[in-house]
């Protein structure tokens, strides 16, 4: 097996690093298959003492706090308190549709101290905060309610996922200091690109960026293929497979595929590799967020980072993109369309009630 080098670091501020390659942990939530909680934490420990040191999940993941819990208590007894130091752990607070317009401020309070207790922590790293409905209930004030938080101790950054840029803005001018913002970002997805950039850039928020391969789309399997039409089961599927047909359908696809497999070949590694290691190469990106079940995802994971394009095999894959339409709108604006064709297929009440 290849043996990579460490993930290269990012500093989101003074004392504050991550790996550029976050291992997302979605994959382990509950409705994804049964869960070995023991082999679970010894994958987690394998990510970090190779260098891919920091976590992203959600308090809508049924249990994968609590599994990122164990995890860094044993890797505390294992490899002690200054190999825990360079572990961090992003969680998402994400209160359901449902409950947006009666949510109190004790409620949401509740809902931090419980990621704090599930990750066995007196304060959370980064808290990435999402609203499903803005004309539901008062995001603002929830926003700034975080950020009382922050103040009080309970958490060590606000940041954001899925906002747009207005709304992004209307934080900022409320006091609440955004450090990053998770949103939905791939060759194919470059909505970030067309206003949030700049706000970001003038703010000095970070991109941390999930959909880098596009549910799997970006990657051999889907190269030389037919299109498949309706015929997708897979929810994560559906959903990127309409961001192909809005950008300019399945031919562009196949294009992109054929440049991304020779750029591939050109450094041994894949197209899934190249399209990751792309996104790290634009403006604002601190890291992409790549799911892993287990450890047998940890060699393709390294690999990116340790991928460096050349500026000759950016261009090729820009130029391919530039055939296509720009999508429709700015961050997440087609999904918070819950009678579109992108809306229709989320699911907006995640949160379970145990402590």
């Amino acid at each position: 097996m290849t043996e990579y080098p460490r993930p290269d670091r990012f500093s989101l501020a003074p004392g504050y690093e991550i790996s550029r390659v976050l291992r997302g942990n979605w994959q382990l939530a509950g409705g994804h298959g049964a869960v070995d909680r023991a082999e679970a934490v010894e994958d987690m420990i394998a990510f970090a003492d190779a260098g891919i040191t920091t976590f992203d999940c959600a308090d809508i993941y049924t249990g994968v706090e609590e599994l990122i819990g164990q995890f860094r208590a044993q890797y505390l007894n294992r490899r002690g308190a200054e190999a825990l130091a360079e572990v961090r752990v992003h969680t998402k607070c994400v209160p359901d549709l449902s409950k947006l317009g009666t949510l109190t401020r004790d409620q949401l309070q509740d809902t931090i101290d419980r990621s704090r207790r599930r990750l066995g922590v007196e304060r959370l790293d980064l808290v990435q905060f999402h609203w499903w409905d803005y004309a539901a209930g008062d995001w603002l004030q929830a926003a700034q309610w975080l950020e009382e938080f922050r103040i009080e101790g309970r958490l060590q950054f606000v940041s954001g996922t899925n906002f747009d840029t207005d709304h992004v803005s209307a934080m900022l001018a409320a006091g609440v200091p955004l450090r990053t913002m998770q949103v939905q970002y791939s060759l194919l997805d470059r909505r970030p690109e067309k206003r949030m950039a700049e706000l970001a850039g003038e703010a000095g928020i970070n991109f941390l960026c999930y959909g880098t391969v596009a549910g799997g789309f970006l990657s051999d399997r889907w190269l030389g293929q037919p299109d498949p039409g309706a015929e997708i089961e897979n929810r994560s599927l559906i959903k990127y497979k309409l961001i192909i047909e809005d950008i300019g359908g399945w031919d562009l696809f196949q294009a992109l595929l054929v440049t991304l497999r020779r750029i591939a070949d050109a450094h041994g590694t894949d197209i899934a590799t190249v399209a990751s290691a792309a996104l790290l190469t634009r403006p604002l990106v601190a890291g992409v967020i790549v799911g892993a079940r287990n450890r047998a995802h940890l060699a393709s994971n390294l690999a990116i980072s340790a991928l460096k394009l050349r500026a000759i095999e950016l261009a090729e894959i820009d130029a391919v993109l530039a055939q296509g339409r720009d999508l429709e709108g700015d961050v997440y604006t087609l999904e918070r369309d819950r009678t579109g064709r992108h809306g229709a297929i989320m699911k907006y009440n995640l949160n379970k009630e145990e402590a």
